[in-house]
């Protein structure tokens, strides 16, 4: 066991454990740290005659605090810095060695998009989660979100991204890609995830977003008329989207009430969104092309459901 430096200690009268602080912990029980560790191990470098590579755990742990907080490479560095419970969270004692410097924190994030950890992740997380009693059941609930990116012309390559896309929701036009998912209507996990351009119509990737099993599927009208193309997947589900009206025919009063009952189970969907979004940031995307941000989106989506359930498999671990 590592001796505690000065660093570590703390000769301060008042203190509080923070919001950051109680999250940190939360998730450093949730996670399963030596199943995704197996994961990124066999493409890892080894110790050779150079500098020894940092810890694949404690690079796992730094590339977790990127999402969570919606940091950058740089960012991230000098957050470690300043911040007592992250470098806690990370085990990093300033005393002895220094925080992993950006490059490296570049390097490892490469190497998981080079091997495409991201979806590996996300999977492994779903059969951690499985195994501890969270099943997927028969009904599921598609929706997609769109990721802004930047429409601006001022870089370097003087172009706006080129695997990024245009559509138009209501009246305004949005630049950026779309994150397409499936959610358990009981559980409210996500299981199923696809990256597109912004411009891709919801409908065309409904198959994807089912898992095979269902009964029933849940989605806003823009799902409308795709019943056999989810029976190609689903052979047994059934087509619970809302009603839509149209210039011939508005919607009845009994159709706007199943709308609504729809919509009461649709809507926990929002709350995979919200996560995603709001809580850990990422609502416009970092890099540029669909495939360092579709990465992303699969790494996010994983440890969304990590959070959505960390209690319960805090107290799993505690009975």
């Amino acid at each position: 066991m590592r001796q505690t430096t000065f660093a570590q200690g703390s000769f301060e009268r008042y203190a509080k454990t923070t919001k950051r602080a109680v999250f940190l912990s939360e998730m450093n029980q949730a996670v399963p740290w030596s199943m995704l560790c197996e994961l990124v191990e066999p493409h890892y470098p080894k110790a050779g005659n150079g500098r020894p590579p940092v810890g694949v755990e404690r690079m796992l742990r730094i590339y977790f605090l990127r999402q969570w907080f919606n940091l950058s490479d740089p960012a991230v560095e000098e957050a470690l810095y300043e911040s007592v419970s992250m470098r806690s969270f990370v085990g990093i004692d300033l005393g002895s060695e220094p925080v992993p410097d950006e490059t490296t924190v570049c390097k490892f994030r490469h190497l998981l998009e080079r091997h495409a950890l991201g979806k590996r992740i996300f999977e492994e997380v779903g059969r951690h989660l499985q195994e501890r009693g969270m099943k997927v059941s028969g009904g599921t609930i598609v929706d997609a979100t769109i990721i802004a990116a930047p429409s601006s012309t001022k870089n370097k390559e003087g172009e706006r991204d080129p695997e990024m896309r245009q559509t138009k929701k209501g009246n305004q036009w949005h630049f950026g890609m779309k994150g397409h998912i499936g959610v358990d209507s009981k559980t409210k996990l996500i299981h199923s995830v696809v990256a597109t351009g912004a411009n891709v119509h919801d409908s065309q990737v409904l198959p994807d977003l089912l898992h095979g099993q269902e009964t029933r599927y849940w989605g806003d009208s823009a799902y409308l008329g795709q019943k056999q193309a989810a029976r190609s997947k689903a052979p047994k589900v059934k087509d619970f989207t809302n009603c839509r009206a149209t210039r011939s025919h508005a919607l009845t009063d009994a159709e706007r009430l199943t709308n609504r009952r729809k919509s009461s189970i649709r809507a926990k969907v929002e709350h995979a969104f919200g996560i995603i979004k709001r809580v850990f940031g990422f609502a416009k995307v970092r890099y540029r092309g669909l495939q360092k941000n579709a990465h992303r989106l699969f790494v996010t989506c994983a440890l969304a459901n990590l959070f959505m359930v960390r209690r319960r498999l805090m107290h799993m671990q505690g009975a």
